[in-house]
């Protein structure tokens, strides 16, 4: 066999190409090849509470700002006021997209604050950056978590996730910086759901990669949101944006959108989410759009998502306390009109009893409720 000539007889730019290969691969190796944690745990779900609400519910929009909305994310921050971020911009004009960020008060909702636009995001991570989308904030011990999707010029397939954490509940941020997901980047990358805590400290975040066949995956991280490790969430049909919820320390569901059937999809994990399989689930219909998920005080679970009707119907399911049995609860948005849009749930449930909603309304605001598991049994579905 003749032998290959040297490699600096070659052209300069196959050298290049040469050089650049190898250094991937070796970038690859060592990624993978890293120490594997500890096995981890999911935290143990509150035991369910005998304490009940009345029957209550109410509900109001947030405060407006810019022409669109969208995407909201809940959380409890450290000193128990919930808050609020989402997305908005002016009608068609990408490149003026914010996030927002509102706290509840005692005399209601603050003025929202801009924690991150484009221009910043694009300036921080280096990239061409077309537009922000479908933040996630999390508060966990005395870190507030904010998560969010930065997409290029390549759509679906070049959004990235970028990762931003406050000290001092949202007054400041650190710089954002991209979620490195693999050696090659974090492009296709897709989030809509919050993370599970785990019993080490750390947080398991759901996500979807959209690069080649949509699929979900599972980052585990350490409590400032280094990665860890991550798991692939495997299905036999293409299946995105998982929303998460431990059953106990070790069993975990995912529910994921399948657009092709326009019905929910299920994987589960029963060591801690190191590996998923899919499993049978109730043929609960999804037009392709985002869901919530969240263990109510009883024990049982509630969904929040849309119907077979499309967007312009929002609606709540109760499940029991293992996923297995579901029933609808309540509608809360129903609009005959075509071009109504109440969809990307957030749902909260906190532990003095009460549930909190929030969800995109019509693409022009973003309408919270408060509600008790007493007014959920109520419904007359």
């Amino acid at each position: 066999m003749q032998a290959l000539p040297p490699i600096s007889s070659w052209a300069p730019g196959t050298q290049r190409w040469l050089v650049a290969l190898l250094f991937l691969m070796a970038l690859a190796a060592a990624f993978w090849r890293a120490p594997q944690p500890e096995p981890a745990a999911f935290l143990a779900p509150p035991a369910p509470s005998e304490k009940t609400l009345p029957p209550i519910q109410q509900a109001e929009m947030l405060p407006g700002m810019g022409e669109t909305a969208g995407t909201p994310s809940l959380t409890r921050l450290a000193d128990g006021r919930l808050a609020c971020a989402w997305r908005s911009s002016s009608e068609g004009k990408h490149e003026q997209t914010t996030i927002w960020f509102s706290t509840r008060e005692s005399t209601g909702w603050s003025e929202p604050r801009p924690i991150a636009n484009r221009e910043y995001t694009a300036g921080a991570i280096f990239a061409h950056i077309q537009r922000i989308d479908s933040p996630i904030i999390h508060q966990h011990g005395d870190l507030l978590h904010l998560w969010y999707a930065a997409t290029g010029v390549a759509g679906h397939a070049g959004q990235t996730i970028i990762h931003s954490l406050s000290n001092n509940g949202g007054l400041h941020w650190t710089t954002p910086a991209r979620l490195q997901t693999s050696p090659f980047g974090n492009n296709g990358m897709l989030l809509r759901a919050p993370p599970i805590p785990l019993d080490d400290g750390g947080l398991a975040l759901p996500l979807s990669q959209h690069l080649f066949s949509p699929h979900g995956e599972w980052l585990r991280l350490t409590a400032n949101g280094q990665i860890l490790e991550k798991a692939r969430m495997p299905h036999d049909v293409p299946s995105s944006h998982p929303a998460a919820l431990a059953l106990d320390t070790n069993r975990a569901i995912a529910l994921l959108q399948d657009g092709t059937a326009e019905r929910l999809r299920a994987v589960s994990s029963d060591n801690g989410g190191r590996s998923w399989q899919a499993i049978d689930f109730p043929a609960l219909p999804n037009p392709d759009s985002p869901v919530a998920l969240v263990r109510l005080p009883s024990g049982r679970l509630l969904l929040a998502g849309n119907t077979a009707a499309g967007r312009g119907n929002l609606a709540l399911w109760i499940g029991d306390a293992n996923a297995r049995e579901w029933r609808l609860a309540r509608t809360i948005e129903s609009a005959a009109d075509g071009a109504a849009d109440f969809s990307e749930p957030s749902l909260l449930a906190a532990p003095d009893g009460w549930i909190h909603l929030a969800y995109n309304w019509r693409r022009q605001g973003i309408r919270y409720m408060s509600f008790s598991e007493a007014w959920l049994d109520g419904g007359d579905q």
